[in-house]
């Protein structure tokens, strides 16, 4: 499997502070792999809160694939940044990558990328990115 290309940091336009909490490490001690997730859709959410692109505070796109790659051991009870930037804008998906980093020693944690796709509830089905929502991608590129 191929390691998620993620650009340097200072390329990635967007940060989010978050915290773990002491519950989110399983029995290894060791920050679950399933918060990982959860720590990039909380980044997600306020990157696209920040640009005003969420609606009635929900997503307007789903995400169709992602991939991570472990390369520390996190750990609960820490502030975390996830830095974020769009690195592909198509007609109804894109593409974004991420590093997830503890603040207080730097040290990266995960880095991912993910395939969005835009989603019509009403039809369940994906649909064209309207131009508002591409100018607010546009915002997140990756320089």
């Amino acid at each position: 499997m191929q390691a998620p290309l993620v650009p340097p940091t200072a390329a990635l336009p967007f940060r989010a502070r978050l915290w773990t909490r002491w519950s989110d490490e399983d029995n290894q001690r060791v920050l679950n792999n399933a918060v990982y997730a959860t720590l990039l859709e909380e980044g997600r959410h306020r990157c696209f809160g920040a640009l005003g692109l969420l609606d009635a505070n929900q997503f307007t796109f789903l995400l169709l694939q992602s991939n991570l790659r472990f390369l520390r051991p996190g750990h609960g009870g820490v502030e975390v940044e996830i830095a974020l930037g769009t690195s592909r804008i198509g007609t109804s998906s894109f593409e974004q990558v991420y590093r997830i980093a503890e603040v207080a020693s730097g040290e990266v944690w995960c880095e991912a990328e993910a395939l969005l796709v835009c989603w019509d509830p009403a039809g369940r089905a994906s649909r064209a990115m309207d131009a508002r929502f591409r100018a607010g991608l546009e915002a997140t590129r990756v320089r």
